[in-house]
């Protein structure tokens, strides 16, 4: 089986996902169509040579409709020729995205792929996709969880609850994201991966403090939840979790011989793919098999990774993956996550990715972990080794 190797990677900054975000003004496929323009000009290749272009998206409503990864590539200018398609895996998208580029390449159906995602959450609401009066589950769910499933800000309440995160952690943690992502803001490391030059990412505050994020105030507090949760006790806000964003990012991955032939560098490989279903109820959790899936697929051991990519949708997702695993947290979302970064859902599997890439290679390093939680209780995980 060949190697699928990555080539370039590219992102936008994250702003956010709001009418005064700084990409609000941008319509989502001509925001990956940037993007996508911004990876080939990078690499120096000829889009016409792209075999296909996976996109991850999740709410495909409205500007995100109708495939628009294929809107993308008409709007980047690509030849008609190139394909694209529209993949959704909830929060996972674009990493599932990788996964099938990956995939594609290792099998000989690609020689050449791009794997990339958007969302522009400011335009497209998440949840726009259901429609009123709409039941998005069906009768079957509602029979076989009979008290029905609940919302991600609930389900993030309950993994507190279980592994007990206290809340002074929780702020803790996303306290210590901000400052790690201003730093490297500040330190220029992300200056690499950002293809606009002199943009931050919106969300990160440099001055935000453990006070501060103390007295905010529970996001998801319902009283029917506390009644049918009384171990819940409200631990989740708006500072813990991650905000609403606009973003964009794209990954070129090829075969090594396309590599070679080219003349271009491979960066990494990748090396193990994962993914798995968890309880839908805490949702957040498959994270913690997908991880054990990947290492042992790999075989590799915990501390054979020297760099982890861990989505922060809320930070007793991240927290409690590290009570199961023992990782070090010094190694997890090294630059800040998606708590202070921003999380643009559909984006966010490439931006992840994205920003593993240039931290390993920063560093030196060899092995990256990269794994994020998905709404319905699923997770990707993907291993990738610095070449």
């Amino acid at each position: 089986m060949r190697d699928a190797v990555i080539v370039e990677a590219v992102r936008t900054p994250v702003a956010k996902g709001r009418p005064n975000g700084a990409l609000h003004g941008e319509h989502p496929a001509d925001l990956l169509a940037r993007t996508l323009t911004a990876l080939v000009e990078r690499a120096g290749i000829d889009p016409a040579l792209i075999d296909d272009v996976i996109g991850g998206v999740v709410t495909q409503a409205g500007d995100q409709a109708l495939n628009v990864t294929r809107s993308a590539v008409l709007a980047a200018g690509f030849p008609e020729s190139v394909p694209a398609m529209t993949v959704d895996r909830q929060c996972g998208s674009s990493q599932q995205a990788l996964h099938i580029a990956a995939q594609g390449v290792r099998s000989g159906a690609y020689d050449i792929a791009v794997a990339c995602g958007v969302e522009s959450m400011s335009r497209v609401p998440m949840g726009s996709a259901v429609l009123p009066g709409s039941d998005p589950f069906g009768p079957g769910v509602a029979a076989r969880y009979p008290g029905g499933l609940v919302g991600q800000g609930i389900s993030a309440e309950l993994i507190a609850a279980r592994w007990d995160l206290p809340r002074e952690e929780l702020d803790a943690f996303a306290y210590e994201s901000h400052r790690r992502a201003a730093e490297a803001w500040k330190n220029g490391e992300f200056d690499r991966e950002v293809a606009w030059a002199g943009q931050p990412d919106e969300t990160v505050r440099p001055d935000t403090s453990p006070e501060v994020l103390a007295g905010l105030r529970p996001a998801y507090l319902d009283p029917a939840m506390a009644e049918r949760f009384p171990e819940i006790t409200w631990r989740i806000t708006a500072g813990n979790a991650s905000p609403i964003n606009d973003g964009a990012a794209a990954v070129l991955v090829m075969s090594a011989e396309a590599a070679a032939r080219l003349g271009l560098r491979p960066r990494a490989r990748f090396h193990s793919f994962a993914v798995v279903g968890d309880d839908p109820l805490l949702m957040l959790t498959a994270i913690i098999p997908a991880t054990a899936k990947v290492l042992d697929r790999a075989g590799l051991a915990l501390d054979d990774i020297d760099l982890f990519e861990v989505n922060e949708a809320f930070a007793p997702v991240v927290l409690a993956w590290q009570r199961e695993t023992g990782a070090d947290l010094a190694r997890v979302n090294v630059r800040g996550g998606a708590i202070a970064i921003g999380h643009p859902l559909g984006a966010s599997g490439a931006r992840l990715m994205t920003t593993l890439l240039h931290n390993l290679e920063d560093r030196g390093l060899r092995y990256g972990l990269q794994t994020m939680c998905e709404a319905g209780g699923q997770a990707n995980a993907t291993v990738i080794e610095r070449l």
